[in-house]
């Protein structure tokens, strides 16, 4: 269910709103309470029943998907150890990605990316993480496939993920939302390859609307990823000490995935760019040609006109209206008078 997005005007500082669309008709709150040896997972709990279960000892990921209601997000927010104006930007989709720094909790909001499957437009929602000490809180705006990955990695003892504080939890739900910047970066490789080749026949307006759309995808693209390279490394810098230093090298692969993100839209800015001069020019040739032929059929034309002109003003005197063979010479002059200028314009490569 979408809803209009509300503006926040005249209301004072730490007013918690939701702004942004309304994506489902109720809030729904997904579990996971794990150890080395053992995970719990439960779907759709009540809020009482969720801070419950958070209060036992343990590692605790707390998933809710729809941000809509306002005294729900209030209630898990002040578990975390959120002040109201950290809530009021988790409740605020305009919001740009960055890191707060509490006493006891960090706060992370990103941007997950993903082409429409139906429109093929870029879809940017925000993603909001609140890291404490066991306790990992996501925040979405609808259910997205990009955490499934972590859900899996939490069913096995076998790999890091059990064996490690919250803070791995966080950075292994960030480094879900980056992975999947790579594939929007793969599905514009491809959607830019298309255009190339359609620009290498006969680009039509269509081409040119494709071409805007992909550059309206890049600056949402951009939004997203240029901030993101702060917040990693905020993250790394860890004012609070939430972050565990066997997470830090982790920390720093992720930087670099995210500067490997930013260089490859670079790249596709560029690429884009040089797509939009090559229409402009593709469509300047044909208008060209188009005024070539239309000036070789003008320059042929002249001077039969001049000829039929000066034949058509019927004076009495013109010698040549009485003579019986005037009517085809003037013919064969006219088209000998065509055949040389085309022999002239074949000769100068103008044809």
């Amino acid at each position: 269910m979408n809803q209009p997005v509300v503006r926040r005007v005249g209301l004072s500082p730490g007013t918690l709103l939701h702004i942004g669309k309304r994506h489902l008709d109720t809030s729904r709150l997904e579990l996971f309470s794990y150890t080395p040896e053992r995970l719990e997972q439960q779907a759709d709990l009540s809020a009482e029943a969720c801070l419950q279960a958070i209060r036992k000892p343990g590692q605790h990921w707390v998933n809710l998907v729809g941000i809509h209601d306002v005294a729900l997000i209030e209630q898990l927010g002040k578990e975390a150890g959120l002040d109201v104006l950290a809530l009021e930007d988790l409740l605020n989709t305009g919001q740009r990605p960055k890191v707060e720094v509490f006493d006891e909790t960090l706060l992370v909001i990103l941007k997950m990316l993903a082409l429409d499957p139906d429109s093929g437009c870029l879809v940017s929602e925000q993603v909001s993480i609140a890291l404490g000490r066991n306790l990992v809180i996501s925040f979405q705006e609808r259910p997205w496939e990009q955490f499934d990955s972590v859900r899996e990695r939490l069913q096995t003892t076998r790999g890091r993920m059990r064996h490690r504080g919250s803070d791995y939890l966080a950075y292994a739900l960030i480094d879900a939302v980056v992975d999947g910047y790579f594939v929007v970066l793969e599905q514009l490789s491809d959607r830019l390859t298309d255009l190339e080749q359609a620009l290498s026949g006969h680009p039509q307006r269509e081409t040119l609307q494709r071409i805007h759309q992909f550059r309206r995808d890049l600056i949402v693209l951009r939004k997203a990823a240029w901030p993101l390279r702060e917040v990693v490394a905020a993250l790394e810098r860890d004012e609070a000490e939430l972050i565990d230093e066997r997470t830090a090298p982790f920390l720093r692969d992720l930087y670099d995935h995210v500067v490997q993100a930013i260089e490859t839209f670079e790249t596709l800015r560029e690429s884009v760019s040089g797509l939009l001069d090559l229409y402009l020019s593709s469509v300047s040739q044909r208008t060209n040609e188009v005024m070539k032929v239309l000036t070789v059929m003008a320059s042929i034309f002249i001077p039969l006109t001049f000829l039929v002109g000066v034949y058509g003003m019927n004076f009495r005197y013109m010698p040549e209206l009485q003579w019986r063979w005037g009517y085809p010479t003037l013919w064969l002059l006219m088209l000998a008078c065509a055949a040389g200028m085309l022999m002239v314009f074949w000769r100068k490569k103008w044809l």
